[in-house]
């Protein structure tokens, strides 16, 4: 019989340490994790790896301490922070939520499953978290660290994402009333550790004697994963221009679709074949390498063009940021690729 004791005394030993977690003795003696730092740890972790995560979190933690801070930053100032993290849906989500839980719900944020269900940018899995991590209520977590455990465990070879109910299912089952918040980490951190995609350390599982999956010997090849399709690649031209004092056009995307709201070079659209869309007239130079990207749903080629001009000509779209106030990092990471480029073309010419 499967049961969580076993799992939180392996827990309360092994515990990963992480800046937005209450370490499991702490949390024992009493102390409640902040929802805050809960809720923006699970945003930023959203497709992302907790290595990648860290440095983030400590910086914007640093810069924005509370959701009241958050909610009072530009717009603008959040974007930069985030590039490079990927889905910049979620930074935008971040701001709108913070303001709600702000200015909605006096700085605090809800409870319950079904409250944090209404607020911006957050869906069963992040509201499942922050009600079982932060607020300890039985709530039942299931990422793709739980997942794994939960088709070994029970031995479930119903291929993801078919599985996903059969997988919750499960994982509900085994879900503590004692100790959620800790469970919920602990069966992640299980996931991560032990029972990992390759080579899983089954000797050193506390669910090892009522893993069916051991038991079979099934465990290694478990989850099934249904086929993934091919992706499509697109392809898109990207106009870097420079302004003879050494200002760099870029203009704002718009809030809806990729890279909403972040800054970039001005671009044609990405289809199969791209119309050219220079941001204005000027002796545009191709250069021989592309700028290649991967979205989660298609594969981006980038042809990237440069142009000198003078301050007398003003472009069709974008602003031009001076030198000194540009800065590579506030790029989101195929602008930076766009840049590294161009950066290296200019220093040729």
């Amino acid at each position: 019989m499967v049961n969580s004791d076993a799992l939180l005394a392996w827990y309360d030993a092994n515990a990963r340490s992480m800046p937005w977690r209450v370490p499991p003795a702490i949390g024992l003696a009493g102390k409640r994790p902040d929802p805050y730092r809960v809720w923006l740890s699970e945003v930023m972790l959203q497709q992302t790896t907790v290595a990648a995560v860290r440095d983030y979190f400590e910086r914007f933690t640093h810069r924005w301490p509370d959701v009241q801070a958050l909610a009072s930053a530009e717009d603008a100032d959040v974007m930069a922070e985030w590039a490079g993290l990927g889905y910049y849906a979620r930074a935008r989500n971040l701001l709108k939520c913070a303001r709600v839980v702000t200015h909605d719900h006096n700085g605090r944020f809800p409870e319950s499953y079904a409250a944090l269900l209404t607020l911006p940018g957050i869906g069963p899995y992040t509201a499942a978290a922050i009600s079982a991590i932060a607020f300890d209520l039985p709530e039942t977590v299931v990422d793709g660290n739980v997942e794994r455990v939960m088709a070994r465990v029970f031995e479930v070879h119903t291929p993801l994402p078919t599985a996903k109910p059969e997988l919750t299912e499960h994982a509900a089952s085994l879900t503590p009333r004692k100790r959620p918040g800790d469970y919920a980490q602990a069966v992640m951190d299980l996931g991560a550790t032990i029972c990992t995609p390759k080579n899983p350390n089954c000797p050193l599982c506390p669910w090892q004697q009522q893993c069916l999956g051991f038991a079979r010997k099934t465990a290694p090849g478990l989850p099934r994963k249904l086929a993934k399709k091919p992706k499509p690649t697109r392809h898109g031209i990207a106009y870097v221009l420079r302004r003879s004092d050494g200002a760099l056009l870029l203009e704002t995307r718009p809030d809806k679709g990729l890279l909403g709201g972040m800054l970039g070079w001005p671009t044609s659209d990405w289809t199969e074949t791209p119309t050219e869309a220079p941001p204005i007239a000027a002796d545009w130079k191709s250069l021989d390498t592309q700028a290649l990207h991967t979205f989660t749903h298609f594969h981006l080629k980038l042809t990237v063009k440069i142009a000198t001009v003078s301050g007398e000509n003003l472009p069709d779209v974008g602003q031009f940021i001076p030198q000194a106030k540009f800065r590579a990092a506030d790029l989101p990471t195929v602008m930076r690729k766009v840049f590294d480029l161009a950066e290296d073309a200019f220093g040729e010419t």
